[in-house]
């Protein structure tokens, strides 16, 4: 068995206690070595859940280890980059819970620093939702099945935001979660993927409806991120795929998104896809593909099962550290590209609808 990979963990929020924790757990060869929570008491909880022997009064104990080979950071975004930079120069591997950072100056740093350490593992959590189609839909637009792409639609709306009593998030505190404006990276990246490149320039509007917020007994705070954002966005004509995809784009391929916290109608999840031949739709919420060929009926695409992705952060974490696999989802120059259109799209709402290049 090859050398056993030791990890620490700072930052043990829900994504981390439902899939990585249990995920690196159940990889044989792999120890779970120490945890820093936001307080000691938290910390010892998810020491005994988990069978972790240290608990560190702070997140420079685990830097400082030997006995640590790499970081698994679960913190809010704003201690991403820092964090990041911190285990690189400490030389152990590092996955970063996503959004990659508060806005595209911490990203580039932190790509930066992993390109300063090539021998080391820099790895983002990977958007999740569209995995298990990502391969037939890459396939479909290859193929040349929905023809030249014309219009991308990303859609995410839910009612979280629209009772004005509820109290503010750290996702609605820009100190913390910094320019991501609800799901805007996560299903760019999605688009990424699929299409191999992203747009080159956008237009942007945004509201925050509910100015003020209970926050934490401490009387009201700002809300400081948009609730609801709309965006038109532009892609290059004549524009190859990059990473390998071949897309074709139609003259004027435009990116059409919008995102809110405050639909109370039926909440929307997809992302459509419209071709000069087909168009196509995955409904997320309902993990559904659907193809429209033109002048026929839409119809379910059912996926081949060796076709079918699957969560593998971790083990495709500790393959990479092991066998020295690139990292696929999420590399930290795909994190770099979302968080470029995540500050676009933020400049553009602060600079009344501004045309912003990427």
């Amino acid at each position: 068995m090859s050398r056993p990979v030791r990890i620490g963990f700072i930052g043990a929020g829900g994504n981390t206690r439902a899939r990585h924790l249990p995920g690196f757990k159940a990889i044989p060869g792999v120890e779970l070595v120490a945890v820093c929570n936001r307080t000691k008491v938290s910390g010892e909880s998810i020491a005994r859940e988990f069978g972790l022997p240290v608990v560190a009064e702070n997140w420079q104990q685990l830097m400082a280890a030997p006995e640590i080979d790499a970081i698994c950071i679960g913190t809010w975004p704003n201690l991403h980059a820092p964090l990041v930079v911190a285990a690189l120069q400490a030389g152990k591997h590092v996955l970063t819970e996503a959004r990659m950072a508060r806005d595209l100056t911490e990203a580039q740093a932190m790509l930066a620093e992993s390109r300063r350490h090539p021998q080391l593992v820099a790895q983002i959590v990977p958007a999740p939702m569209s995995l298990p189609f990502d391969a037939t839909v890459i396939n479909l637009l290859q193929d040349g099945t929905l023809g030249a792409v014309r219009e991308v639609f990303l859609t995410g709306t839910t009612d979280a935001l629209a009772d004005s009593t509820q109290p503010l998030s750290w996702r609605q505190d820009s100190a913390l979660s910094g320019k991501n404006t609800l799901y805007l990276g996560i299903y760019y990246e999605m688009m990424l993927r699929w299409l191999g490149l992203g747009v080159s320039s956008v237009v942007a509007a945004a509201a925050i409806h509910t100015r003020e917020r209970p926050a934490g007994g401490t009387g009201l705070q700002p809300t400081t991120v948009p609730e609801s954002v709309t965006v038109l966005g532009t892609f290059a004509p004549g524009l190859p795929g990059t990473g390998g995809n071949r897309v074709a784009l139609d003259n004027g391929a435009r990116l059409v998104a919008h995102f809110s916290g405050v639909e109370l109608a039926q909440p929307r999840s997809e992302i459509c896809v419209n071709g000069t031949k087909a168009g196509l739709r995955l409904d997320l919420a309902r993990q559904e593909l659907w193809l429209a060929t033109r002048g026929e009926a839409e119809r379910r695409v059912e996926i081949a099962a060796h076709r079918r992705g699957a969560w593998n952060v971790e083990t495709d974490f500790i393959a990479s550290i092991r066998d020295g696999r690139p990292v696929t989802l999420t590399d930290f120059a795909t994190g770099v590209e979302y968080m470029r259109f995540t500050d676009a799209v933020w400049e553009s709402w602060n600079s009344a609808g501004a045309r912003v290049a990427l």
